[in-house]
């Protein structure tokens, strides 16, 4: 996660805490193009109408946010390129006392919708939507009958392609001796898998470079013939990173498959940081001058622009961690920020304070 990502998610958690007595917190979303005059003016007249407002508290409590929000948009001269969040509301704690708070974010990534909401929340979920998981994974759920092609970014899945073999399997005709007949499934079973294979070959190889993985789900036989038969292209079987037992292969299979994968999909998100991770260990003990942990070596390297990768765990203190980023930027330091969900990350918090480096060069 970098800097920016990092600083939203915790401004985020922080908005997701406040609640507000009546429908007066305040939210404005403006996507990137839209002219910051024309937002102005809508909240003006968010204004005026807030003027009829019955209980007095709220009336002034939702003015005074506009107005704030007012003053602080005509700072811009232009909408931000990634467009831009504001969200304004009363957060005091005490009935009758006023302690308005006002926090703009500028997006990691372009914030596609319009809003204006004022109610006892914040709506949170465009910003939290961007810091998703944006990796994608395809998704092919297939048995002899049926198969369809999705992809995973984030949390929803998107159906590409749906097949059916046209073969139902269950009546022979007349005077066809069984052997005949299991070797006519198995013909179609055969060109059935051929045709996903194609149809996922078209779909993935052209973008391949943008796959993280590819899950296969099915019922057993089927869906391993079709990962250790000669139907997927090469690329496609080196990009699988999970097989499992699923009920169905349509719409529902898909969603089935992805639940199934939870795990597997945790484990992808976290590799970048368990091969950091793994690297620093391996120097740790092989060549220890290429690394450094602990706050006051770590700092001093990051001031002598040695530092490569910073690794930091996301158990630090909020402050302290936004000083040694702050620190990593004038040398273009990659920083991470991880999690001690797994072993290595742990290991980062307990043996080492969670904050290490991966040197671009000795230092003495």
């Amino acid at each position: 996660m970098d800097k920016t990502k990092y600083k939203i998610r915790k401004i985020l958690e922080t908005l997701k805490r406040v609640r507000g007595r009546h429908t007066e917190l305040i939210t404005v979303y403006i996507p990137p193009g839209t002219m910051i005059e024309q937002t102005i003016n809508q909240l003006i007249q968010e204004q005026g109408t807030a003027s009829n407002i019955r209980s007095k508290s709220t009336r002034k409590n939702v003015t005074d946010s506009l107005e704030k929000i007012v003053q602080h948009l005509r700072l811009y001269k232009q909408t931000p390129p990634h467009g831009l969040a504001v969200f304004c509301g009363n957060i005091s704690e005490k009935e009758g006392q006023q302690d308005l708070e006002i926090w703009a974010i500028e997006p990691a990534e372009p914030v596609s919708v319009k809003l204006y909401r004022c109610d006892q929340t914040f709506v949170t979920e465009p910003l939290e939507q961007i810091l998703s998981p944006k990796n994608a994974y395809g998704l092919i759920a297939i048995d002899n009958k049926t198969a369809t092609i999705g992809m995973l970014r984030g949390d929803n899945p998107e159906i590409l392609t749906k097949l059916t073999s046209g073969y139902s399997g269950k009546h022979r005709a007349g005077g066809q001796s069984h052997r005949r007949f299991e070797r006519l499934i198995a013909e179609e079973s055969h060109r059935f898998k051929q045709r996903v294979a194609e149809h996922a070959a078209n779909t993935f190889l052209p973008n391949i470079k943008d796959l993280t993985g590819i899950i296969i789900g099915g019922p057993a036989g089927t869906k391993e013939d079709f990962v250790e038969g000669d139907y997927l292209h090469y690329e496609l079987k080196n990009k699988i990173i999970a097989v499992k037992d699923i009920t169905y292969t349509d719409e529902s299979g898909i969603r089935e498959l992805v639940n199934a994968s939870t795990e597997d999909l945790i484990e992808v998100e976290t590799s970048q940081h368990r091969r950091h991770l793994q690297h620093f260990m391996k120097d740790l003990v092989k060549n220890p001058g290429m690394v450094v942990y602990g706050l006051k070596e770590t700092e001093k390297a990051l001031d002598m622009n040695a530092v490569e990768v910073l690794l930091l765990s996301e158990k630090l203190d909020e402050d302290k961690i936004d000083e040694l980023l702050d620190k990593s930027e004038p040398s273009g330091a990659q920083a991470e920020i991880i999690s001690d969900d797994f072993e290595e990350g742990n290991q980062l918090w307990v043996a080492f304070g969670g904050v290490a480096g991966i040197l671009r060069y000795k230092i003495s």
